[in-house]
This record gives C-alpha cells, sequence and structure tokens, in this order.
C-alpha cells in the first residue's frame, strides 16, 4: 500500500523560507512521479510541481518558478520542496501526490492516485 507523510509546514514571515519533505513508502522509488500540489481555502487544488525519478525532470507552475525547488533523495525515498521568497498567496495546505508507474511528470490532480494528509503552509506578511 502506497504511504505518503508530509512535514515541514508552518508559519513563516513573507519572504522567508520552508522546506517540506514527502517521505513515500509501499512502492519501488522508479518509474514513478512525485508531486506537490496545495489548496487554499475557496480554491481548487492546483499544481506546484513535480519532479520524476525516471529522467530526474521536473516541472513547476508559472506562480512558483524561480521561487521553488523540488528534489528527491531516492535512498531515503523522499522528496522535498524547497520553498523561498514565499508570499502570503503561498498559503494553503499542501499535499505530496504519487502516480506510479509513470514516465514523465505532470501537475494534473486527477492523474495522482496517492495523496498524503497534507501540511499546512502559513505565510504572514
Amino acid at each position: 500500500e502506497v504511504h505518503l507523510v508530509e512535514s515541514g509546514g508552518g508559519l513563516v514571515q513573507a519572504g522567508g523560507s520552508l522546506t517540506l519533505s514527502c517521505a513515500a513508502s509501499g512502492f519501488v522509488f522508479e518509474n514513478v512521479a512525485i508531486a506537490w500540489f496545495r489548496q487554499a481555502p475557496g480554491k481548487e487544488r492546483e499544481g506546484v510541481s513535480c519532479i520524476s525519478s525516471y529522467d530526474d525532470s521536473t516541472l513547476y507552475a508559472d506562480s512558483v518558478k524561480g521561487r521553488f525547488t523540488i528534489y528527491s533523495d531516492n535512498a531515503k525515498n523522499t522528496v522535498y520542496l524547497q520553498m523561498n521568497s514565499l508570499k502570503p498567496e503561498d498559503t494553503a495546505v499542501y499535499y505530496c501526490a504519487a502516480d506510479e508507474p509513470s514516465y514523465h511528470c505532470t501537475l494534473v490532480t486527477k492523474v495522482f492516485g496517492s495523496w498524503g494528509q497534507g501540511t499546512q503552509v502559513t505565510v504572514s506578511s
């Protein structure tokens, strides 16, 4: 059974940084796409970033390009999201999700069959 656990959320001032972690278990960490999504109150869930273990490709939403970095530690089956220059509009519950087997990245919500419980990120102005 696929199991995803997010951690690292919290409260930070605008301009600050946070690193989220997504620890994955229940599957072999190859040919898998792991993505971060977020959902703010009253808004739809949106894709933030994705990384593919098949070819190490990454994908970012335009709203976070240049500020967020996704990377993985395959030995630990963990994917990280380094978030810099945070803005109040980044405030949301952040979820990690897995699509496997997968050979490319996407930020389409319905593609991902396994989800974590989410971690709250709050950016104060």
